[in-house]
């Protein structure tokens, strides 16, 4: 879970463009992502959202000042038995919180970028928040 604290809402409705400029920012961060790793993103519903719902802030302990840039929700890789995944797995990347902290393009497609690392390392099943840090996808 990429958890950052969130300023005031101001940004205003956006075009469709926006939204397509956004969809390519998430495309060059998987092609970015080396293999093995990028291939079990094969496995993985790639989803992108506006902003958390408020379930999903509640669930992962979030204040009213915090929101998420990308959430994880599934069985990671490590604790899979047998019969295969009992529920879908995704990885959630929450545009309008990205767009609001770092509203430099080149700021925005770097932390893309570490969003999707972040969340596919808790698939590969590394949830030591101190791990990621130390792997530079905190």
């Amino acid at each position: 879970m990429t958890k950052r604290r969130r300023g005031s809402r101001t940004s205003p409705s956006r075009p469709r463009a926006h939204h397509d400029r956004f969809d390519r920012l998430v495309d060059r961060a998987v092609a970015s992502i080396p293999e093995p790793f990028r291939s079990a993103l094969d496995e993985i519903a790639l989803v992108i959202a506006d902003e958390p719902t408020p379930e999903q802030l509640r669930e992962n302990g979030m204040g009213p000042d915090e929101t998420l840039y990308g959430l994880y929700e599934g069985v990671p890789l490590d604790e899979w038995g047998g019969e295969g995944v009992p529920v879908p797995t995704r990885i959630l990347v929450f545009r309008l919180p990205l767009e609001e902290d770092y509203p430099d393009p080149e700021d925005l497609a770097d932390e893309v970028r570490i969003t999707i690392l972040h969340e596919l390392a808790h698939h590969l099943g590394i949830e030591d928040e101190d791990r990621l840090a130390a792997l530079g996808i905190d």
